[in-house]
């Protein structure tokens, strides 16, 4: 293995020596590569090396194999390569967070459904007189839930009072004053609003509204960051290229071609130095990327326990069930203060439908929802935070990443430095960042991105979230 790695080793370095001597008799070899590589139509292209007195880049005083219109193709070339390497190197990690958005976005469905499932059974098992009645406010209640997961800017306070609020008429009528059915709309609409001022329920919605915000309200968030994350690197995927970056990039990977060197790569401080300079707008994400981990980490540590989502809506019927013993204790009390301040009930006899639930049907979910202790979602959190902190470093060492793996020539080997075959880059070697691109020579960068800026912006408000 080591003797062929040598003897490539010599025959590179005597094909680079050869055309960097101006030993170039035709452009047979940059044919090829140039069809290989589709980046355009051969016409035009020289069979000879001829003065490339019209070339604005790859301008060389010896004989050049490029024209013009070669080195406009190889310019959107150059662009296009190096748009596929950032697309390569971020594609797992785009995998990762896109991958486990869709998974927790489909579990907290499914957990939404099943203990929307357990609220019915409850009704259905427990208090089947009124569980056609209660079904809608159920609904709604659940309903109101997924919307604010996913997005919606409602009040949890807010939906979890209406639930209360509406479901305290269908208590009234069936448990606590039962016999006539079906009170008038009218009355109906005085028991809703009553409710806050009689407490039927006693302290349970305010601890279902405490549970609610402070579960649903993280979970929202992590499911907003997870597909932020996919948007920073959506755009960070599709940067736009400057004109003196689109040209650098032109030198460092195309113009070799031009003189026969289509076996040349840049040398190592002279790539740092073109992509530093490309993606020094993307460098200037990585501090507040490293944030973002950080507080997808906070994020997902402060849901546990009595608040984690898994744990509240599961656990949802239950109080339900506290609220609804609490008001058939104190019937008589609530009686006597709901006739004070609605008067007698305006009621005509009506038959309570039975439970239409299909309990069987829609519990076969719960054999779906593992509650095994490694499937959990904290641990599906844990486990996906832990793959995740891997890419803290992303976009800090993005360039430096692409030029050792991708596009720079091995130690040691003779390297391309925008303008000639030599044994090592002179110029300064500038660091990653806006600030460090003052003193690079090879791109020029003009100041901040407003794409970019916009995408730390964002960053910048889940972080102080």
């Amino acid at each position: 293995m080591g003797a062929k790695s040598l003897c490539l080793g010599a025959l590179v370095l005597l094909l680079l020596r050869a055309a960097a001597a101006g030993e170039l008799r035709s452009c047979e070899d940059a044919r090829k590569v140039f069809r290989l590589r589709q980046l355009g139509p051969l016409r035009g292209f020289p069979q000879t090396p001829r003065a490339g007195v019209d070339l604005q880049v790859c301008s060389s005083k010896n004989p050049t194999c490029c024209t013009k219109k070669m080195e406009e193709r190889y310019q959107a070339a150059a662009k296009q390569d190096i748009q596929q390497v950032l697309q390569t190197s971020s594609a797992m990690l785009k995998f990762l967070i896109s991958r486990n958005a869709a998974a927790f976005q489909e579990t907290f469905e499914m957990l939404i459904k099943l203990a929307e499932n357990y609220t019915s059974t409850l009704f259905c098992n427990t208090h089947r007189n009124m569980a056609v009645e209660a079904a809608t406010h159920v609904q709604e209640f659940f309903t109101d839930i997924g919307l604010f997961i996913f997005g919606t800017d409602i009040s949890t306070e807010d939906f979890v009072n209406r639930f209360f609020d509406t479901l305290f008429p269908v208590v009234y009528s069936h448990m606590i004053n039962p016999g006539l059915r079906d009170v008038s709309l009218e009355y109906a609409e005085c028991l809703r609003m009553a409710t806050r001022d009689i407490r039927p329920f006693g302290n349970v919605p305010k601890i279902v509204a405490r549970q609610m915000g402070r579960s649903l309200l993280p979970s929202r968030t992590f499911l907003q960051a997870l597909n932020l994350g996919i948007e920073v690197i959506n755009t960070t995927d599709h940067l736009h290229f400057s004109k003196d970056c689109s040209r650098a990039l032109l030198r460092m990977q195309y113009c070799p071609h031009c003189q026969g060197l289509t076996l040349s790569k840049p040398c190592m401080g002279y790539c740092l130095n073109v992509v530093r300079g490309c993606l020094a707008n993307m460098a200037e994400v990585d501090l507040h990327w490293q944030g973002y981990i950080q507080s997808l980490e906070e994020l997902s540590s402060a849901m546990h326990g009595t608040y984690d989502i898994e744990h509240v809506l599961l656990n949802f019927h239950s109080l339900v069930n506290d609220a609804l013993v609490q008001a058939h204790i104190n019937g008589p009390e609530l009686s006597e203060q709901v006739n004070k301040i609605c008067g007698p009930p305006v009621r005509k006899p009506t038959q309570s439908p039975g439970c239409s639930f299909d309990q069987n049907k829609d519990n076969q979910g719960l054999k779906m929802f593992s509650r095994d202790s490694e499937e959990t979602l904290a641990n599906r959190r844990k486990e996906f935070i832990g793959h995740l902190r891997l890419y803290r470093a992303f976009y800090g060492g993005l360039a430096d990443q692409l030029c050792a793996n991708e596009l720079a020539a091995a130690d040691g080997l003779p390297c391309w430095n925008g303008e000639d075959v030599v044994r090592s880059y002179t110029h300064r070697v500038v660091g990653s960042g806006i600030k460090a691109q003052s003193g690079n020579p090879e791109v020029k960068v003009k100041g901040t991105d407003p794409v970019i800026s916009q995408i730390i912006d964002k960053l910048k408000h889940i972080i102080q979230f």
